[in-house]
């Protein structure tokens, strides 16, 4: 028994091939050009779509290979996800074939466009507590068809880069599923397509695609497919969900009250909660659970890029070896590697600060991964704040984890245990839902038997009084500076 995650990022595919108790017994990566073309004009970002299958065929040829070589049979796979970039659109024909370039989840083109579907859409905004913005792909669509109208009427169905890939499987072309959906302007309360779309946009409803829950069947691997990949036609191909909904899954938050901190090159927080968070700030906004709950999340802008571009990374390995004899460090610091913050507030104009800064190299490192941890903080302060219930556990990813030091010293500012799955990242996450699907009774039951904890880092209680007077004192200097209204209390 065995189910297959697809994750097509931004530079590449990755596939994963699990069994029901979510050991990886193989998996393969390839990557693909970031970009259709060297230069695109300010704020755009293309992409090829043909290079996802290009790459997500090698992938599984060589998860398939990979099986045969352990002694397990391509038949032994009984489903099969797919996620990726979140509001990456695609203009497709009535065969699927691409009418032009991917416009990228970053893509900015569209700034006057995501106003007026702000307009349009204000009730649902307002009702489901998020704004739109450019990066949705539903403000890509009305820019095609202010700007690129013959495009426009030739386009049998607006689809994401996931639903692309699902086509590419099995042949369908018009379908998707609400998470990906969401930044199409799918109204995830009443579970439809909006009015506002047709009538306040003139985007013709019919163009878009149909929409499923996620770990619900799709359709199955075609036999043209099966002929490419060497997957035996006929697997089931279940609903996904975006790149990031995938990897909060693959982390083990999948409850009420479970909360997953992503730390990379920036520091990403996604959590279930039973009711919708309305943040009239713009600060975050909510995905739907599989099950019916609520995903909120948010992302800043503060992470592992300031200490990216502060310390040379041949020298993390020493300078982690010292950090826990020199924390807590007098050093107050938010580190921000550019102007501008979104998350845990949203100030165009945030600039970083130091306070009692430190000529000693080893004691600015500390400080910075100390940083970040009240950076933590203040988000789930004030995620608290909006009516979120915080569990005592923190499921921990990314690069960040590597670094015990710097978990030790963000589960002493946080109060709060940090746990690190073996195996995080999207294809895990979309393994775990086709799972859901195809053995368990939902995505919980499938997470709880898939995630495996490897670490848990606990805060130490001699450390606590100490940080709390350091964090308060960070709060009070991004009062001082217009950032936040007052200074938290803790969570």
């Amino acid at each position: 028994m065995i189910v297959l995650g697809v994750d097509i990022g931004t530079q590449g595919a990755r596939v994963v091939a699990c069994d029901p108790q979510g050991t990886v017994v193989a998996q393969s990566s390839e990557s693909f050009p970031m970009s259709v073309r060297a230069e695109l004009p300010p704020h755009w970002a293309e992409q090829n779509p043909g290079t996802w299958w290009s790459a997500l065929t090698i992938c599984l040829r060589q998860i398939v290979a990979g099986l045969d070589g352990k002694g397990i049979p391509a038949d032994a796979i009984e489903a099969l996800s797919v996620t990726s970039t979140s509001g990456t659109l695609l203009p497709v024909d009535d065969k699927g074939e691409p009418l032009r370039a991917a416009m990228m989840y970053n893509d900015g083109r569209a700034t006057k466009e995501a106003e007026q579907v702000q307009l349009a859409g204000e009730e649902q905004a307002r009702r489901l507590g998020y704004r739109f913005a450019s990066s949705f792909a539903l403000s890509k669509i009305l820019w095609l068809r202010l700007h690129e109208p013959n495009l426009y009427q030739q386009t049998k169905r607006f689809i994401h880069a996931a639903d692309f890939v699902v086509g590419c499987l099995t042949d369908n072309f018009g379908c998707s599923d609400f998470s990906n959906a969401l930044k199409t302007g799918y109204d995830l309360q009443n579970d439809c397509w909006p009015s506002f779309i047709e009538s306040g946009l003139g985007i013709d409803l019919r163009r878009l695609p149909d929409v499923a829950r996620p770990a619900t069947p799709l359709a199955h691997i075609s036999k043209s497919c099966a002929e490419k990949t060497g997957l035996p036609a006929g697997i089931p191909v279940l609903a996904g969900m975006t790149d990031g909904c995938a990897s909060q899954i693959s982390t083990g938050a999948v409850s009420p009250g479970d909360w997953s901190s992503t730390l990379g090159t920036t520091l990403v927080l996604k959590g279930v909660t039973q009711n919708l968070l309305r943040d009239p700030d713009g600060r975050i906004y909510s995905h739907r659970h599989p099950d019916g709950y609520w995903l909120p999340g948010g992302a800043s802008n503060s992470g592992g890029e300031a200490i990216t571009q502060r310390f040379p990374r041949a020298s993390w390995t020493e300078l982690n070896r010292t950090a826990l004899d020199l924390a807590p460090t007098a050093v107050i610091m938010y580190p921000l590697a550019r102007r501008g913050e979104r998350f845990p507030f949203a100030h165009a104009d945030a600039e970083g600060f130091v306070l009692n800064p430190s000529d000693d190299e080893a004691t600015s490192y500390t400080a910075h991964l100390e940083g970040i941890g009240y950076v933590e903080r203040l988000a789930y302060d004030m995620l608290a704040g909006l009516g979120a219930t915080i569990g005592d556990t923190i499921f921990s990813a990314g690069g960040a984890t590597h670094s015990y030091a710097w978990s030790q010293i963000r589960a002493d500012i946080l109060g709060r245990t940090l746990a690190r799955p073996e195996v995080s990242g999207g294809a895990m996450g979309a393994a775990i839902l086709a799972a859901a699907g195809a053995w368990y009774d939902g995505l919980i039951p499938a997470a709880r038997a898939m995630v495996r904890l490897v670490e848990e880092v606990t805060p130490r209680p001699i450390y606590a009084e100490a940080y709390e007077e350091r964090y308060q004192r960070f709060c009070e200097a991004c009062m001082a500076r217009g950032y936040i209204d007052r200074p938290k209390i803790g969570s």
